[in-house]
């Protein structure tokens, strides 16, 4: 006889191995025709790496990438040099030129110190972006995080010819930069996902080189202020100058 009370069909949890597998992962760089479009000057590049940072990756990924990240560089530089400006009419005179000096150096000294490591904990993750790549990518960072300076710069500059604690000063720039730095990071953080992902190396290596940006505004200082010496002459650590700085408020 037939059973009245028929046991309910076995749902599979598995997708048969002819099937694939839908993925949530967002589509590669590329995908969208609008973000194939070249990049062919520094406009282009400033434009694409605030309102289209997806073709900024996708042109990292093709063949000979190597004036888009001379263009990114240079935009670095030279935003840097502009904030550096702002920066330097705080105490005027020859920190009008120091200043800039200073946070241009620094910034390109701390990404060249940083990149080995970057490529290295990328390797070591598993991740498929070449060197060239990498390199794409920190530029990237680097640019974003210059030209949104630049935005603050008039916010700098009003407090600057308002205000004479050198501390209050630091201050403030410390969290324009930090604001800046965070969007730097996730632009570099979004091109990784698109590789196979850094994972743990990718955090380390945001840890060191936030450490390492913060040490070289110790070891260039003053940035912010005068002293008698382009460099200063004694050795210190970023946290010891800080806790010095808002003490004495120099």
């Amino acid at each position: 006889m037939n059973d009245p009370n028929p046991a309910p069909p076995v749902i599979p949890t598995t997708m048969p191995s002819g099937q694939p597998a839908v993925s949530s992962a967002q589509p590669p760089p590329g995908a969208n025709p609008e973000e194939r479009a070249p990049i062919p000057n520094f406009a282009a590049a400033i434009e694409a790496i605030l309102r289209q940072p997806r073709r900024v990756m996708y042109q990292l990924r093709q063949p000979r990438p190597g004036r888009l990240i001379a263009a990114m560089v240079f935009v670095s530089i030279l935003c840097s040099l502009i904030y550096g400006i702002v920066v330097g009419t705080f105490s005027g005179g020859p920190q009008l030129w120091i200043a800039p000096a200073k946070i241009a150096a620094g910034l390109c000294v701390s990404a060249l110190i940083c990149l080995p490591s970057l490529y290295i904990f990328a390797c070591l993750s598993g991740s498929q972006a070449r060197l060239v790549e990498v390199v794409g990518l920190v530029a990237g960072l680097l640019m974003l995080m210059t030209v949104l300076l630049i935005g603050f710069a008039p916010v700098a500059w009003v407090f600057s010819q308002s205000t004479e604690s050198v501390a209050a000063m630091g201050a403030l720039h410390l969290v324009f930069w930090l604001i800046s730095v965070s969007f730097g990071l996730r632009f570099l953080r979004a091109g990784f996902a698109h590789y196979n992902p850094a994972g743990d190396g990718l955090k380390v290596w945001i840890v060191i080189f936030l450490l390492v940006m913060v040490q070289m505004t110790t070891a260039l200082r003053p940035i912010v202020g005068t002293a008698d010496t382009f460099l200063p002459q004694e050795k210190k650590f970023f946290v010891s100058h800080w806790m010095e700085c808002l003490k004495t408020g120099k």
